[in-house]
């Protein structure tokens, strides 16, 4: 296939998935119960979707940062910007294979890291009345697990969303298909 024939071939599915993630981060200026965001979910899809690694850091970052402009910046930002990032790099685990059971191991591995991270951040800026210490630290966890059931949701239903839909997509489009192996691993 001529480089040219592959140029035309990426761009409608390049489209597909930035346009996917963007939809996942307007709906989260959407009313939703707290942590049931789409986040997770589009930082993993993208990870596991964009071929340029720099494309699927930046496209869902300036994603998120637009959101943030609506629903508003706080001192946490930078750490759950940083978990994102994180999810993003789980994503990539996915690049090679995306099975069901891959997709839901990341899934769950997103949403365990943006607990871990963020509750460690609420306790080490310290928001509310936890102690600076390994107790304190604890009972921040132990406060924060009913989020994380809400985010486990969200990160569930969001993925089965975002890769479920691709997945028909591709079917669907044969054009939309990943490009051949010797392509896929460049930048």
């Amino acid at each position: 296939m001529r480089e040219s024939q592959i140029e035309k071939q990426l761009q409608p599915r390049a489209a597909l998935i930035a346009g996917m993630v963007v939809l996942a981060a307007a709906l989260r200026i959407v009313p939703h119960p707290m942590n049931f965001a789409p986040i997770g979910a589009m930082a993993l899809f993208s990870g596991a979707y964009f071929s340029s690694k720099r494309t699927a850091v930046l496209v869902p970052l300036v994603a998120l940062a637009a959101g943030d402009c609506f629903t508003g910046f706080h001192r946490l930002v930078l750490w759950v910007y940083a978990s994102f990032l994180v999810s993003v790099a789980i994503g990539f685990w996915l690049r090679r294979k995306k099975s069901a059971a891959r997709i839901g191991a990341a899934t769950v591995a997103g949403a365990i890291q943006f607990f871990l991270v963020t509750n460690f951040a609420v306790w080490f800026s310290g928001i509310g009345s936890y102690s600076k210490t390994p107790v304190g630290l604890a009972g921040c966890y132990v406060r924060g697990l009913p989020l994380l059931g809400n985010t486990l949701a969200a990160d569930a239903f969001y993925a089965a969303l975002l890769f479920g839909g691709m997945a028909l997509a591709e079917r669907r489009f044969p054009s939309l298909r990943e490009p051949l192996p010797a392509m896929a691993g460049q930048d």
